[in-house]
């Protein structure tokens, strides 16, 4: 497909959004592609792995790459994460990157630092997206943009509302004269090239974090030990969710089994909605001391492949 159906030259590239975590990164690509791909929680450190979303038109395709927020790594898996953001970032033809508005502290945070880091030596177009502008004055908004822009030199800045989807329209509007021209990627018609088992354990991972509280979802991963239809039109999940100590197993099972079947519940609602069958979920707790501290447990779960 060299050409759109209007008879436009066909656009294709890759747009990576990086920042620190819990800015919107997630919320940014779930709007503009108008369905789920990343999970979403209020906890930092949510995205773990770098989620591919892709975004198709009649004379464009922009396959959108939703990285980990940019840490200090304090383990193997915090290591693993920041490489799958790096790879993100090498295979950019633009890149977004993006920033809490409410956020007080402007390239001085460390974990910031460590963001702007990331730019560095990167000779394509560098997009600064401004977050959550709904939340503070309009007043503010050139301030903080100048602030930003003092530190280094975006070639655009986009204030948006990645919730309310304000500001996202122009956004996007703006990469599409900057991508390569060439044929798409992908196939028009999908939105993502991950695996039905990969969202599962995905959603199963967000309901962790969702019902847990403090530590107990960071020590957590999912495995996908079963996935299968087993009579026609209902499928059969069973998944390991992976904790690091015993007194870890008990918080995720709960009073009487109480909280594993909360997350259960909640799993199997949404897991239903996105393979559009009935499901029967099946989740047992695992305890993997210091899974996130061995390479082979980072490997076997799925970390560390970039």
């Amino acid at each position: 497909m060299e050409n759109g159906e209007s008879g436009t030259e066909f656009r294709s590239g890759y747009v990576t959004i990086i920042g620190e975590p819990n800015v919107g990164k997630s919320t940014l690509m779930n709007g503009v592609l108008k369905q789920k791909i990343s999970i979403v929680t209020n906890k930092p450190q949510t995205t773990r792995h770098k989620v591919l979303g892709i975004l198709s038109a009649d004379s464009f395709q922009i396959v959108f790459l939703d990285t980990p927020g940019i840490i200090t790594p304090r383990y193997l898996l915090h290591e693993a994460m920041m490489r799958s953001a790096s790879s993100a970032i090498a295979d950019a033809d633009v890149l977004l990157f993006m920033v809490d508005a409410t956020d007080p502290k402007i390239g001085s945070g460390l974990t910031q630092a460590e963001a702007f880091k990331k730019l560095e030596g990167f000779r394509k177009p560098i997009f600064l997206v401004l977050n959550k502008i709904d939340l503070v004055q309009k007043a503010q908004l050139l301030p903080i943009i100048g602030a930003y822009v003092n530190v280094f030199p975006f070639a655009e800045v986009f204030p948006i509302s990645a919730l309310s989807a304000e500001g996202t329209d122009t956004l996007v509007g703006a990469l599409i004269p900057l991508l390569p021209v060439h044929p798409p990627y992908y196939p028009t018609d999908i939105v993502s090239e991950h695996s039905d088992r990969f969202f599962v354990s995905e959603i199963i991972r967000e309901k962790v974090f969702l019902t847990c509280r403090e530590e107990i979802p960071y020590s957590t991963t999912v495995d996908i030990v079963e996935f299968k239809e087993r009579e026609a039109g209902k499928w059969f999940v069973s998944a390991d969710v992976i904790v690091e100590r015993d007194s870890q197993k008990g918080i995720v099972i709960g009073k009487k089994g109480a909280m594993l079947k909360e997350i259960g519940r909640l799993a199997r609602q949404e897991i239903e909605e996105f393979v559009d069958h009935p499901v029967f979920l099946e989740l047992h707790v695992r305890v993997r001391e210091k899974w996130r501290e061995k390479d082979e447990w980072l490997k076997r779960l799925g970390y560390g492949g970039e």
